[in-house]
């Protein structure tokens, strides 16, 4: 019997990447990372279907019991007339107990904050790949682009050596 190939998230057929949050890994140092659902209307996911979402300014927040996503920006859909939702309202996280539990303990420590990295479908469902990150200071960012414009200096001479 032949062995089966394994496939990573990148090559399932079943996930796709909405948006990306590219300025959260620049400003933040990730140190935690969870997946987590969204309590969503019909024309959001429409929305977020034709890619109508942007969570560069979006975060996480605990209120009574629940973690709640704010600022992250769905466009209406065109076709939904009076069903639509509003853009910027406030959208449940979907997280068990257990993990709330843990994830926002960190969370609520000094100087941590809940920020969304991406937003995806898996299984035809809206996920938030959500993060604990502290803030990093401007020179720790210059410190960051020294090491990875160095480490790609190495590489690029390793492979020339190479050849």
């Amino acid at each position: 019997m032949a062995p089966r190939n394994k496939t990573s998230a990148k090559d399932d057929p079943n996930t796709r990447v909405v948006c990306r949050n590219r300025r959260a890994r620049h400003d933040y140092d990730i140190l935690d990372e969870i997946e987590c659902g969204m309590v969503l209307m019909g024309s959001e996911v429409k929305s977020i279907r034709d890619n109508k979402i942007s969570i560069d300014e979006a975060f996480a927040r605990m209120e009574n019991g629940e973690v709640w996503l704010h600022n992250c920006d769905i466009a209406e859909y065109p076709q939904a007339t009076y069903l639509n939702h509003q853009r910027r309202r406030s959208r449940k996280l979907l997280l068990n107990r257990r993990e709330i539990r843990k994830f926002v303990e960190a969370a609520e420590q000094s100087g941590m904050t809940m920020i969304p990295l991406d937003v995806h479908f898996t299984n035809g469902r809206v996920k938030v790949q959500l993060a604990i990150g502290k803030g990093r200071k401007v020179h720790d960012k210059r410190d960051r682009l020294k090491e990875t414009e160095a480490k790609k200096n190495i590489r690029a001479a390793l492979r020339r050596e190479r050849d």
